[in-house]
């Protein structure tokens, strides 16, 4: 069974576990790119601010997809689990960092990076699913340092028995715990490519301030 049509009906499902920050000062926060269509289905849902934290994986040489390790700003991971199981040299992780880094730098600069303020607020991270997880603590790890009050790593999808590190991340929502995982991309039925274009709209089209659209459904 495919749980969700798309991002956006992931969205809609995912708040339904959210629900308790409906109209609170808790910022939404989307892994561009397909995080933010996610995210910004959460926060329209829920009245609640929307704003991206921009990371980039560290993509297994010939395998793109399969996470060896992910970075954002002042973050770097690298799981030398996925580094063997990819036979990946450390000269092959640096070539693909450097060409990841620069694709970091120009995705901070068209959509900003946790912008917002969020000291002392509930930062709920979404993504469209999590497969190794790296992109995802990265994401969380960058965001420790804005001093807010809890993070919250809020996914549709997810393996069975993936959790967050308990220090990452305060609380882990995912409605769909999966035991025969192996991309997230198996639980859409539509999961095409996100566009730039596309996520800039979202983030301008939403609202700003605490619980700025309250009366909104879902």
């Amino acid at each position: 069974m495919i749980p969700f049509a798309d991002r956006r009906s992931a969205g809609r499902e995912l708040a339904a576990e959210l629900e308790r920050w409906r109209g609170t000062d808790a910022v939404v926060l989307g892994i561009p790119r397909g995080g933010v269509v996610v995210a910004a289905a959460v926060a329209e849902a829920l009245g609640l601010e929307l704003d991206a934290v921009v990371v980039r994986k560290l993509g297994a040489s010939g395998h793109k997809e399969y996470a060896v390790g992910a970075i954002a700003d002042g973050v770097r991971i690298v799981t030398p689990g996925a580094m063997r199981w990819a036979g990946m040299s450390s000269r092959d992780l640096e070539r693909v960092e450097a060409a990841e880094r620069d694709e970091l730098a120009r995705r901070t600069d068209a959509f900003g990076s946790a912008s917002v303020e969020l000291s002392g607020r509930t930062a709920i991270v979404v993504d469209d699913g999590v497969a190794t997880g790296a992109s995802a603590i990265a994401a969380c790890r960058a965001l420790r340092a804005r001093d807010p009050k809890q993070i919250v790593l809020a996914v549709p999808v997810a393996p069975e028995h993936w959790e967050p590190p308990a220090d990452t991340v305060d609380e882990f929502v995912c409605p769909y715990r999966e035991a025969d995982f192996w991309a997230v991309g198996q639980y859409y039925d539509d999961f095409r490519q996100t566009t730039d274009a596309e996520v800039l709209a979202l983030l301008r089209a939403a609202p700003t301030g605490s619980g700025a659209d309250e009366e909104a459904g879902p």
